[in-house]
């Protein structure tokens, strides 16, 4: 039987989702444990990988297993055998032929910053910093670039291995907290660094040190050199992902309703 499962986590202790041989990880410490349930290796498989220090509101895995027990029985075994900064929300049977990685339309993710006089120790670990002056509206007018089809090598690791960097952003929208602000994108897909390359070229643009009307002829240079920085890692929750193509669809309509009433 293939089962899905929705998890969160608190990525401050770990060194990413993926499996590391001398290192914490979140895949490690669930597959410890159906490892130990089934007396043998289980594999799991996520719908996306998230680096170290970055955190999952929403992130599905699936796995197969010959022991047949309802969900809830699945999520409380589960559950009694992971560490505090990981939880199971929900466990279900799914089709065999089901991929989570492959099959599943597109993610969101949300990137949360704090202002103020001080630091803040116990934001330390989930929010980032930023004490700098910005201008929210050239912010919101250079994101507007990134909306649509684009080829996003300019905006991503210079270590990403995979050649096809075309992705589809459907929202990319600033939102303001008590605190500060936060920034979220919906795509189709992001790659290795993406997320946090953009948050920090968008900052600079708040700040003025990079003209946001030259985004175009960024994106065009497809040239990682252009954008140096990358914002921290714990500012930064993989959201939601998206199992089916309504999911988005009524997702993004929420969230035109949600900005427009504000």
């Amino acid at each position: 039987m293939r089962y899905l499962v929705k998890v969160s986590y608190n990525g401050s202790k770990f060194s990413g989702f993926q499996y590391q041989k001398d290192a914490r990880t979140v895949q490690n410490e669930i597959e410890s444990v159906l490892n130990r349930m089934h007396k043998e290796f289980v594999r799991i498989h996520p719908a996306g990988r998230t680096d170290a220090g970055v955190h999952a509101l929403e992130q599905y895995f699936h796995f197969d297993s010959h022991i047949d027990i309802p969900g809830d029985k699945w999520k409380f075994a589960l559950n009694s055998g992971l560490p505090e900064d990981i939880l199971i929300h929900e466990v279900r049977e799914i089709d065999e032929d089901y991929h989570v990685r492959f099959h599943s339309k597109g993610k969101t993710y949300r990137y949360k910053i704090y202002q103020g006089t001080n630091r803040d120790p116990f934001q330390h670990g989930l929010k980032v910093y930023y004490p700098y002056q910005v201008d929210e509206q050239k912010m919101r007018d250079a994101m507007q670039y990134f909306i649509g089809t684009h080829d996003f090598t300019s905006f991503s690791s210079a270590k990403s291995e995979i050649e096809n960097k075309v992705r589809h952003i459907h929202r990319f929208d600033l939102i303001k907290t008590e605190e500060g602000f936060d920034f979220v994108i919906t795509g189709s897909g992001f790659l290795y660094n993406m997320v946090r390359i953009l948050v920090a070229y968008v900052l600079e643009v708040g700040q003025g040190r990079w003209d946001g009307g030259r985004t175009p002829e960024i994106l065009e240079a497809k040239d990682r050199k252009h954008v140096p920085r990358t914002a921290p890692a714990e500012g930064l929750y993989l959201e939601r992902v998206f199992l089916n193509e309504k999911a988005l669809e009524e997702t993004l309509q929420e969230m035109k309703n949600n900005l427009e009433k504000h």
